[in-house]
C-alpha cells in the first residue's frame, strides 16, 4: 500500500516528521517498507534564466534560447512562444527522466545544439497546461532545483500490510491509525448530495440471485454527465499513488477506492440492456471479455454483474468492454457492493487476474461503508462531470451483517500481555480506533468493533489492538515461568541415533529415498503374489509414474541408488537407510507403518591401494557388519539361521539367512539374486540386510555390566573335525559352550575347508578353544584332559570324525 503524505494530511493533522511517523506506524503493526521523495524525478530539472531568444535559422517555428542554469549558459532549442528574455523557466538537463518515461539527451536540432529542454507544467506533471513553457516566480534563482523553487515537497510512504488489515488499504484507513497514534481527530470528507430527480426507481433496479456471493449491492444513477479530463488536483492525487488518470468519471471511482478503500465501478447506463442490474453466477463454459480485451472462460461458481441480457462485469474484479465509460457517455450507473471474499479470491486466482478491486474484496471491505463510498462518488461526479443525480439509491441488502459484541476481561488481558493496564487505559486505546466500549463491571468490558475492522472477532484480537496501541516497546520484558521435568529420551530414538553412529563407523553412508515407489517394485523383487508387501497404498495424484504407490520395502530405493551410482562408474558402494514402510490394512483404513533399517554393500571389500588387493565383498563381510551393529547396540542372543520357505525370494538360493533374537525374527541377510539385480539394471553382486527396527528395539539392552578380567594367562588348543556340509557352525559353538566347562573361555572357528581329501558332502572345520582360570595358571596336562573330553563329546554329538593322519 503506497500513500502520499500530503494526501494523508487532508484527513489527519501530522505534526511529526515523516521518519518518526514511520517508526510509530511500524511499532503499531503497520510496517513501513520504504520512504521516497515523490518529486525525485525533478532532481535534474533546474531554474533557468533566459538571456537571449533568437529565431532558429533553419526552422520557422523553433527558437534558440540561451539559458543561464547556474553553472553556465546553455543553448536550448524550443518550440514554445510564450517566453522572452529575462523569464525564469524550468530546464530539464541531459539525463532527466520525466514521469512520461522520456529521457532528455543533449543533441543537435536542425544544426543547432540543444543541451536540455524547457518544460511546460504538463511535461513536469505539475498541471494540465501543455500549451506553453511554465514561467517561474521572479524570486527563483538560476540553478536552483525546480522542486525547491516551487516549494514542492511530498513523501511517499510504502506500507507492507498483513492480509488481515484490509481496513488500512485506504488513505482514510491509515489516517485512522495515525490519529490513534498522535491522538488527533480524523477529518472525514463532508459529503452533501444535491436534491435529485427523477426517483431512481423509475430508472433502474437491482436483483441479486446469488446472495451468498453478494450480500449487498447498492447503486446510484447520474445523468447528463460530460466526459472530460479530470481537474489537476484529482489527477495529481491519483498520480501520487501510482494510478493513471483516465477521465473524470473513472478517476472519481479510483479516487474513492484509494480514499475510502471501497472498490466502485461506473457503468455506461445507456449501454445496460433494460437499464437494470442482475447479480448472478456465470454459466459453465461461458465466455466474457474484460476491459483488458482478453476473452475469459468462466465456471459456474464465478459471480457476474449482468444487465437485462448479458454479463457486463466480473464481480469485484474487472468490468467488461460492453459497458465501459466512453467519451460520448452521458449517463452513469455507479456500483458499490460487498462481494464474498472467498468467491472473489477463487475467481481472481483461477483467471490469473489481480486488480486493486480484487485485492480489497479478497481481504474483506467494510459492509456498512458501501453506502458512504457510493454517496462520496456521486457527490464528486456531480461536481466534476456536471451531472444530475437521480433521487435516492437502490440498496439491496439480503444478508445483513450483525453487529459484533465482544466481552473483554481486563485481568486476562493483563495476564496475557504481561501488563498492568487499568480499565480506563484499555478503554481509551480501543476508543482511539473508533470502537464502542462500555464497562460491565470492574473486570469486564463490552466492546463493539467498527464495521470496517473485519479482522476483529474475539477477545484475543482486542488484546492485540491494546498491545500495539500501547506500543510493543512499552510492554515490560518478563521471563516465562516454567516447570521443566526431565525424562529419559525415547528408547527407539536412542537406538536410531546409535545406528546412525555405528553404520558410518563401518564405512556406510546414509541415504534418504522417496517413500513413493514404482508399482512394479514388488515384481522386480520377485515377491510372491500372496506376500503382504504386495498390498500397496496407491497415491491419488502421483508426481511421476515411478512414484505411484507407497513403499513396502526399503530395498527398491537402495537398489535404485546403486543403479544411479553405477551409471557414474561409482561401483564401490556402502549405503543404508532408516525409514518407514507402509502396509495396506484394508479399504478406508490407514496403513500399518513399520520402521525398517536396510543396508547394501557392493564392490570392493577395501579401497584398492598398494598394500591391499582389490578383493570383492562377500556374505561374511556383510554378516560382520550386522554383528558389529548388534554388539554396538548391546544385544545378546542374536542368531543367524538358514532361511525356510520362499518369503525372501530376492536373496539368492542358499545365499541368505534369517536373523533372530529369541523366538522373534528380526530380519534377513544375504546376497541379492542375479535376477533381482537384472531387474534393476545391475550387473555387480550386492549384499544386504533388512531389519525390522520396531522389533529390534525390544532386544536392545540399556544395561551395561563390568566383567572382571583374569590376571592369569590363557592357553589355546586347536582341533579340526570332519562334519556334514549342511551343519551350521553356530550349532557346534552353542553345544560346546552349553557344556559349561569352567575353564573354557571361548571357542571360535578359524578355518573351513571343502575338497580333496575331504569326502564329498563333508567339510573340515577347524576350531580354536581358549582356556583360562581366574584362580591359577592352568597346566598343560589339565588343559589336555579337558580338551580331549570336549572334543569327544562334540564328535559324538554331531557324528563327526577327526581327519585321518
Amino acid at each position: 500500500m503506497k500513500i502520499s503524505l500530503s494526501w494523508l494530511k487532508d484527513y489527519v493533522t501530522v505534526d511529526v516528521d515523516v521518519v518518526k511517523l514511520s517508526e510509530a506506524l511500524t511499532m503499531a503493526g503497520l510496517e513501513v517498507g520504504a520512504l521516497a521523495d515523490r518529486y525525485a524525478y525533478l532532481d535534474h530539472v533546474v531554474v533557468g534564466g533566459i538571456t537571449e531568444v533568437a529565431p532558429h535559422p533553419k526552422a520557422d517555428k523553433l527558437s534558440v534560447c540561451k539559458v543561464d542554469v547556474g553553472t553556465g549558459i546553455k543553448p536550448v532549442v524550443c518550440g514554445a512562444t510564450n517566453m522572452k528574455e529575462g523569464d525564469l523557466v524550468p530546464v530539464a538537463l541531459p539525463g532527466t527522466k520525466l514521469l512520461s518515461g522520456d529521457t532528455i539527451e543533449a543533441g543537435d536540432i536542425r544544426g543547432e545544439a540543444s543541451e536540455g529542454m524547457l518544460c511546460s507544467e504538463a511535461e513536469l506533471a505539475l498541471g494540465t497546461d501543455g500549451s506553453g513553457i511554465l514561467l517561474l516566480p521572479d524570486t527563483a534563482k538560476p540553478g536552483l532545483g525546480v522542486a525547491a523553487a516551487l516549494g514542492l515537497s511530498d513523501t511517499l510512504v510504502e506500507l507492507d500490510l498483513t492480509p488481515n488489515r484490509s481496513d488500512c488499504l485506504s488513505i482514510i484507513g491509515i489516517a485512522r491509525e495515525v490519529a490513534a497514534i498522535l491522538k488527533s481527530p480524523v477529518k472525514y470528507p463532508n459529503v452533501q448530495l444535491p436534491k435529485g430527480e427523477p426517483p431512481i426507481e423509475e430508472l433502474t433496479s437491482v436483483t441479486i440471485e446469488a446472495p451468498d456471493h453478494c450480500p449487498r449491492y447498492a447503486a446510484r444513477v447520474v445523468t447528463d454527465v460530460k466526459i472530460k479530463p479530470s481537474p489537476f488536483w484529482l489527477q495529481d492525487r491519483l498520480h501520487s499513488v501510482g494510478l493513471r488518470a483516465i477521465n473524470n468519471v473513472v478517476d472519481v471511482t479510483n479516487f474513492v477506492l484509494m480514499e475510502m478503500g471501497q472498490p466502485l465501478h461506473a457503468f455506461d447506463f445507456d449501454r445496460l440492456a433494460e437499464h437494470r442490474i442482475v447479480v448472478k453466477t456465470a454459466q459453465e463454459g461461458q465466455t466474457f471479455t474484460t476491459l483488458d480485451g482478453i476473452e475469459r472462460s468462466l465456471s459456474s461458481d464465478m459471480l457476474m454483474i449482468c444487465d437485462g441480457s448479458r454479463p457486463v462485469a466480473l464481480a469485484g474484479i474487472m468490468g467488461g468492454l460492453e459497458s465501459e465509460i466512453e467519451d460520448h457517455t452521458t449517463a452513469v450507473l455507479i456500483e458499490s457492493a460487498y462481494f464474498n471474499p472467498i468467491t472473489t479470491r477463487r475467481t481472481a486466482k483461477r483467471l490469473g487476474l489481480s486488480t486493486e478491486s480484487s485485492h480489497r474484496f479478497e481481504r474483506g471491505v467494510d459492509p456498512v461503508g458501501v453506502g458512504r463510498a457510493l454517496d462520496r462518488a456521486a457527490q464528486l461526479m456531480v461536481e466534476l462531470a456536471g451531472g444530475k443525480l437521480a433521487e435516492g439509491v437502490v440498496d439491496v441488502y439480503p444478508r445483513r451483517f450483525d453487529e459484533r459484541v465482544i466481552e473483554l476481561s481486563l485481568k486476562r488481558t493483563n495476564r496475557l500481555l504481561g501488563t498492568r493496564l487499568s480499565q480506563d487505559e484499555v478503554g481509551l486505546h480501543l476508543k482511539s480506533i473508533e470502537m464502542d466500549v462500555e464497562a460491565l463491571d470492574e473486570d469486564r468490558l463490552k466492546v463493539v468493533p467498527p464495521s470496517f475492522r473485519v479482522d476483529i472477532a474475539r477477545p484475543e484480537d482486542l488484546m492485540e489492538e491494546v498491545a500495539r496501541l500501547r506500543g510493543y516497546d512499552q510492554i515490560p520484558t518478563t521471563n516465562p515461568i516454567s516447570h521443566t521435568v526431565a525424562r529419559q529420551p525415547d528408547k527407539k530414538l536412542k537406538v536410531r541415533d546409535r545406528l546412525r553412529d555405528l553404520l558410518p563407523g563401518c564405512g556406510f553412508s546414509e541415504t534418504v529415498t522417496y517413500s513413493f515407489i514404482d508399482r512394479d517394485a514388488c515384481d522386480k523383487l520377485l515377491l510372491d503374489g500372496q506376500d503382504q508387501r504386495r498390498q500397496m497404498v496407491p497415491i491419488l495424484n502421483p508426481l511421476t509414474e515411478d512414484q505411484e504407490v507407497m513403499r513396502t520395502s526399503l530395498l527398491p530405493g537402495l537398489l535404485t541408488t546403486m543403479y544411479k551410482n553405477s551409471t557414474q562408474r561409482s561401483e564401490d558402494l556402502r549405503i543404508f537407510e532408516i525409514g518407514k514402510i507402509f502396509l495396506k490394512t484394508g479399504p478406508d483404513q490407514l496403513p500399518e507403518e513399520v520402521e525398517m533399517i536396510s543396508c547394501l554393500w557392493t564392490g570392493a571389500r577395501y579401497a584398492e591401494t598398494w598394500h591391499f588387493d582389490a578383493t570383492k565383498v562377500d556374505f561374511y563381510d556383510m554378516k560382520g557388519v550386522a554383528e558389529a551393529v548388534f554388539a554396538g547396540l548391546n544385544m545378546t542372543g542374536v542368531r543367524f539361521a538358514p532361511l525356510t520357505g520362499q518369503d525372501v525370494p530376492y536373496l539368492g538360493p542358499g545365499h541368505g539367512a534369517q536373523i533372530t533374537a529369541g523366538d522373534e525374527r528380526l530380519g534377513t541377510i544375504g546376497e541379492l539374486s542375479t535376477k533381482v539385480l537384472e531387474n534393476f539394471g545391475l550387473k555387480q553382486a550386492a549384499y544386504c540386510f533388512d531389519l525390522n527396527l520396531d522389533r529390534l528395539v525390544d532386544h536392545v539392552s540399556e544395561e551395561k555390566h563390568a566383567k572382571v578380567l583374569s590376571r592369569f594367562p590363557a592357553t589355546t588348543r586347536d582341533v579340526a573335525m570332519i562334519v556334514d556340509d549342511h551343519l551350521e557352525a553356530q550349532g557346534i559353538l552353542d553345544f560346546i559352550m552349553s557344556l559349561n566347562q569352567e575353564l573354557i573361555e571361548g571357542v571360535q572357528i578359524f578355518d573351513v575347508y571343502r575338497g580333496s581329501p575331504v569326502p564329498e558332502g563333508k567339510k573340515s572345520m577347524a576350531l580354536r578353544f581358549t582356556y583360562r582360570s581366574f584362580e591359577r595358571t592352568v597346566t598343560d596336562s589339565e588343559v589336555n584332559s579337558i580338551h580331549e573330553t570336549l572334543t569327544q563329546k562334540t564328535l559324538k554329538q554331531f557324528n563327526a570324525q577327526l581327519p585321518s593322519s
